[in-house]
């Protein structure tokens, strides 16, 4: 039992580390903006960027390190973060905290390529969906504990003491790897990458899976990107009740990871349908909500926040029942075009926003991610073959 949960654990803490890095300069996009006196969607730019460079690199440099064994591989890419971690507490400009910022996302893509793999590799066949489940996980608690921590610290001490405490957990991340989780070796049956590729592009369902989640994500961020300005300007809500508001986004996150291990063997089909068509009616309630009742539009991000949680484990969950053998390749392509999605949906809120339409965001970010909604009931559940809960999947490929 040790052996299982201790390697989980680890990399569970990195990816709350890891998403928490990517997560906070939403919760202190005034602070970093009013720091290097460049206007909010100029800093929204470093969350565009980054994720722009997660999805271009994702792929290649999964496949440059293809043949490198797991643990090794992802010592470097947490010793990656460190360093730039430590570049960005020491920036002294906005381009120099770009450049960082790129160091860190260059590790991201990296990151979220092979740690699913990792997870299901440490741990029984039984508890695949458990493993995944717990990683993504630590993704929910960034949203719980990281964003609205980070947020405080960042208030109180500075915006550069966030990214410095983020440091000092990836290195003990780091030893934690280096002492404790075990030799990862890739099975002889592996197909070539070429052939991987190839696979790839013929499977219907995971086509689909590329082409609405780069729909839904972008939707999603959208609005979540500037949430915070969102909440400050429009909502016209205390910053303290903001953080708290943010707080609470994370909280449904851990309620989706609950729900995914739960329910998702009976109900995939259902969580899937509910979470595609729920985000974008949450996110089209956002204005009217704030102006009807502020209070219930702390509800409003619950129920976003467990849409998008239950969508990105599910799609995870789906990928990897897929492709069993090999996920890496496939899963580092969907964290490519998740990042995608996140970089599209950052930057039309940021032109939003310099529109002077801020209080739109909800609608629009709403409208595209109804678009992959749509697209995913028409398209990619005719290619399901019912509620296959982690056993063969389909497939019309």
């Amino acid at each position: 039992m040790e052996r299982f949960w201790v390697p989980l654990c680890i990399l569970t803490v990195a990816g709350f580390t890891f998403n928490t890095s990517e997560l906070i300069p939403i919760g202190l996009l005034s602070d970093i903006a009013g720091s290097f006196g460049v206007s909010e969607a100029r800093a929204g730019m470093l969350i565009t960027v980054y994720a722009w460079v997660v999805a271009l690199m994702s792929l290649p440099l999964m496949l440059l390190f293809a043949r490198m064994e797991y643990r090794r591989l992802m010592l470097g890419v947490v010793g990656v973060f460190v360093v730039s971690h430590i570049a960005t507490v020491l920036s002294t400009g906005y381009y120099s905290l770009m450049v960082s910022r790129i160091g860190v996302a260059l590790a991201h893509s990296l990151f979220w390529s092979i740690a699913p793999a990792m997870a299901v590799a440490v741990a029984p066949k039984s508890r695949r969906a458990t493993a995944l489940s717990a990683l993504v996980a630590g993704g929910g608690v960034a949203l719980v504990a990281g964003l609205p921590l980070g947020r405080v610290l960042g208030i109180v001490a500075g915006w550069r003491m966030t990214f410095a405490a983020l440091g000092v957990l990836a290195f003990l991340v780091l030893m934690g790897l280096w002492l404790k989780f075990p030799t990862i070796e890739k099975g002889e049956e592996s197909e070539s990458r070429r052939d991987m590729l190839r696979d790839l592009v013929r499977c219907k369902p995971l086509v689909a899976i590329y082409i609405i989640t780069a729909m839904m994500v972008t939707g999603h961020y959208t609005g979540y990107s500037y949430v915070e300005p969102f909440l400050l300007q429009v909502a016209a809500m205390p910053a303290g009740v903001v953080t708290v508001t943010l707080s609470l986004f994370g909280f449904a996150g851990l309620a989706g990871s609950y729900i995914i291990s739960r329910y998702y063997g009976r109900y995939s089909r259902a969580l899937i349908t509910g979470a595609c068509f729920g985000l974008p009616a949450m996110m089209a309630m956002l204005l009217p909500v704030t102006y009807a009742a502020p209070l219930l539009i702390s509800c409003v991000c619950v129920a976003w926040g467990l849409c998008m949680t239950v969508y990105n484990i599910a799609f995870q969950n789906e990928i990897v029942t897929l492709f069993p053998r090999d996920s890496a390749v496939p899963m580092s392509l969907y964290s490519g075009i998740f990042n995608l999605g996140i970089g599209a949906g950052a930057f039309v809120g940021g032109v939003v926003s310099d529109h002077g339409m801020m209080s739109d965001i909800g609608y629009i970010g709403g409208g595209i991610a109804l678009a992959a909604a749509v697209y995913c009931y028409l398209r990619y559940m005719p290619l399901r073959k019912g509620d296959f809960g982690g056993r063969a999947i389909h497939a019309e490929n």
